[in-house]
């Protein structure tokens, strides 16, 4: 007679919890896009900060933290953590078996694809890449803190509501 322990569980599906990594300085439309899309594919995203002492930022961690909390607090499937160390590590500490990226390009490709590849053997957590949206690939949080350095309205390159 064969065993029955190999069989999953059926009755109680497992929440589809993602991690999405990032610096986030600032938060962009592009991000949200992924985020919006990639809630469409789990039941629960961690917007996850990495902190990286070697990487010069413009907004606090605090900041960041509390501008994207308070631009998601009404959707309970988000939610917003900071985190030092490897990625996969932090995933397994939230319960992700997934990591959410996003790719605006070739190049992107090629890092992404190399850290999935990656983070899937030493961990077996998979990475899945969305692909930027056309009208937003143009835009991202280093060009945005460009603008900012030097004066300029980034309105139309954040989120609408979200105060930086």
């Amino acid at each position: 007679m064969k065993s029955h322990s190999s069989i999953p569980n059926l009755s109680v599906p497992q929440r589809r919890i993602a991690l999405f990594p990032g610096t986030f300085d600032p938060f962009t439309i592009g991000h949200e896009s992924l985020v919006r899309r990639g809630l469409m594919l789990v039941d629960e995203l961690v917007i996850a900060i990495g902190v990286n002492e070697a990487k010069k930022t413009c907004f606090s961690l605090e900041k960041r933290l509390s501008t994207i909390r308070n631009f998601y607090k009404g959707d309970p499937r988000i939610r917003v953590e900071s985190y030092e160390g490897l990625t996969v590590d932090f995933a397994r500490e939230v319960g992700a078996k997934y990591i959410l990226r996003g790719i605006r390009s070739v190049n992107d490709f090629e890092y992404e694809k190399a850290t999935a590849d990656l983070n899937r053997s030493i961990s077996g957590i998979e990475t899945f890449v969305l692909f930027t949206e056309p009208q937003l690939t143009h835009i991202s949080s280093t060009l945005v803190r460009e603008l900012l350095r030097y004066g300029h309205d980034i309105a139309e390159f954040i989120p609408e509501g979200m105060k930086w």
